[in-house]
């Protein structure tokens, strides 16, 4: 296992971040306790969850995710300082979540209370805003025209954003929460945080996560840029694609118990002719390469530069298994540029 600075944190986390969001709803305890102590066995430290998680979120598993690792936690106190824990506050829009009001000071208090209770421990390592308050150009909103930017009370979304950290400054301070991060952000967010951070001397977001695979690399290389150059680590998360890139779903296929076999808050908005041919095409080229799309799929998102750790997850101890050595995989100089080839003919496949 390699690790990597987080960002301009003081932690060193390892490549591959243990995802939790299958737990409690695809995954038991007994199977979240199988995944941690084997990721943890393997030299992985970080383990991102959610207040939302686990998903496709519902009212009846709200925050079950978190109430499973703090069983685990609670099982093994020793094992705490040897994991760097990260979770995350939902923003806006989901009704069983603080009536889907927006974030606010208070809003960060209370629910970053909540996680401590649920996961049993008296601080979190890395705490996420999961999405900000204003509109974002993720889960399929990223198309020219769908957001009118020209719109956006841009004073008050700055307003907003350093009551925020100022709440945040204060958790940390507290010995609540030691780093901060950001979610399903863009390059201006990240910026404007950086620059709230260092005018005001509270605390610096060091870490971004944001859907990133084969198939949806928008953030390659304008985001990831300033992610280098301002030392905030990038944390790709869906390196599958939510199991687009497995192969499993071709020609309509929905495998039962797997995500697109179940009812999706966001719906299946990955499922476009365009992804299908994509994926048809990933999964030859795997196999020209003597391995799996999905096992390529990784060790393709572990050599992009800039990439500091990535989020995978797992409902079977197999899969978990087989994800983990994909991290071992070099890609040489010819599989990389077939690679490129391969992005340049399916840039934005949904």
């Amino acid at each position: 296992m390699h690790y990597r600075k987080l960002g301009s944190s003081d932690l060193n986390v390892s490549s591959v971040c243990l995802g939790s969001m299958t737990w409690g709803e695809q995954n038991t305890q007994s199977d979240a306790n199988e995944q941690i102590e084997y990721a943890l066995s393997q030299g992985v430290n970080f383990i991102d969850t959610a207040e939302m998680y686990p998903v496709p979120p519902s009212a009846d598993t709200y925050a079950q995710t978190e109430v499973l690792i703090g069983n685990w936690l609670a099982q093994h106190p020793e094992k705490r300082k040897d994991i760097v824990l990260a979770s995350k506050i939902a923003g806006p829009g989901v009704d069983w979540i603080r009536n889907g009001e927006k974030l606010t000071p208070k809003t960060i208090v209370d629910a970053l209370d909540n996680s401590l209770q649920r996961l049993q421990t008296d601080y979190i390592d890395l705490y996420q805003i999961h999405w900000p308050n204003r509109n974002i150009p993720h889960f399929s909103r990223q198309w020219p025209g769908y957001l009118d930017y020209a719109s956006i009370d841009v004073e008050k979304e700055k307003s907003e954003m350093l009551a925020l950290l100022h709440a945040l400054d204060d958790c940390v301070k507290a010995g609540k929460i030691r780093h901060c991060g950001l979610s399903d952000e863009t390059p201006w967010g990240v910026q404007h945080y950086l620059k709230l951070s260092e005018k005001y001397a509270i605390p610096r977001m060091v870490s971004i996560q944001n859907e990133f695979n084969l198939l949806k690399w928008s953030d390659w290389p304008f985001l990831i840029e300033t992610c280098i150059n301002e030392n905030v680590a990038y944390l790709p998360w869906s390196p599958l694609g939510g199991g687009l890139l497995t192969g499993k779903y071709l020609n309509g296929a929905r495998p039962q118990g797997t995500r697109w076999s179940m009812l999706q808050r966001n719906g299946l908005f990955r499922d476009t002719t365009t992804s299908e041919e994509a994926v048809k095409a990933l999964v030859a080229l795997a196999d020209s390469f003597g391995m799996s799309s999905a096992t390529l799929s990784l060790a393709w998102v572990n050599q992009v530069q800039g990439v500091t750790s990535t989020i995978i997850g797992a409902t079977s101890l197999a899969q978990l298994q087989a994800n983990l050595a994909a991290f071992e995989i070099e890609l040489n100089n010819e599989q990389k540029e077939l690679l490129s080839q391969f992005n340049r003919r399916f840039p934005m496949a949904y």
